[in-house]
């Protein structure tokens, strides 16, 4: 049997063509960074210069998704989703202890008004000291609820001062939430904000089961919920439109822009003028 030759140091070190068949091709473009890498002492080979480049990548990823979760708009998302629990958890406990406190004191009035009359009982007995414990969480989760709103009413205009300005800082806030990011708000199209919240009943539309809906957490705001139901959808209309310039003057720009707001108030101005001439918008009309 003929022994083989070793390769000497040249054929040791990874060339394009030997590294064709092993990785990717659009890796190995001019300049060839595997065999730079080894020439210049930064890794033993190949292998070990992949494996150094993966771990940069993902120190620098995981930087990213940390800088990112540091942002002002996701401190919004975290808070507003925090108040929801919060006051979701306030209302089960509530009722929880309520009930448990009716049958242990006369006169127990329901929801949190009730928990807090319970929560300054004095109680009498192990059991009552429950109750009235469970009473007073409920209390305490209903202030934090109330401390976290204040937190958004705070936070909101300082994230997205446009946004706010015309939706208010809790429908600003839910809004950048359902959207998953101020950025992401700012490049949906309007008819997409317009219906943010109503997931479930758009996709009872489009499997036909539905109509499709007109708004979808818009609805709360004071120009959608106080329109006239025959003109609901072209308010709807308007403010998602104006709502997605707002985002996107608050997210490209950061400024006021004084011109969105007027133009929100003059348009639906009209939309609800027709209320006094009783004529409603020829398709909202059909739809109700």
């Amino acid at each position: 049997m003929t022994a083989e030759t070793p390769p000497d140091d040249d054929q040791r070190k990874p060339t394009s063509a030997s590294l064709a068949g092993r990785y990717p091709t659009d890796v190995l473009v001019s300049p060839d960074w595997p065999v730079r890498a080894v020439e210049s002492g930064f890794a033993a080979g190949a292998d070990e210069y992949y494996d150094r480049l993966k771990a940069a990548a993902t120190r620098a990823t995981r930087e990213a998704v940390r800088e990112r979760e540091r942002a002002d708009d996701a401190q919004l998302i975290h808070a507003v989703r925090a108040m929801d629990d919060a006051e979701r958890t306030a209302n089960e406990l509530a009722e929880r202890a309520v009930e448990w406190a009716g049958s242990l004191f006369d006169e127990v009035e329901p929801g949190i008004e009730g928990a807090r009359a319970v929560a300054a009982r004095e109680p009498e007995s192990e059991v009552e000291r429950r109750a009235v414990s469970l009473a007073a969480r409920a209390a305490e989760l209903d202030d934090e609820r109330a401390e976290l709103a204040e937190t958004i009413g705070r936070t909101a205009p300082a994230v997205a001062p446009n946004l706010s300005e015309m939706a208010g800082p809790e429908l600003a806030a839910r809004l950048i939430a359902l959207a998953g990011g101020l950025e992401s708000l700012a490049k949906k199209p309007s008819g997409t904000v317009q219906v943010l919240g109503a997931e479930d009943a758009l996709f009872a539309h489009l499997s036909g089961r539905a109509p499709s809906p007109k708004h979808g957490i818009i609805y709360t705001h004071e120009y959608v919920r106080g329109t006239r139901p025959a003109d609901r959808g072209s308010a709807a209309r308007a403010l998602a439109g104006k709502l997605t310039l707002a985002a996107r003057a608050d997210h490209y720009a950061g400024e006021r822009r004084s011109q969105l707001h007027a133009d929100l108030r003059e348009r639906m101005a009209t939309i609800r003028a027709r209320a006094d001439t009783d004529e409603p918008d020829a398709a909202e009309a059909g739809d109700e």
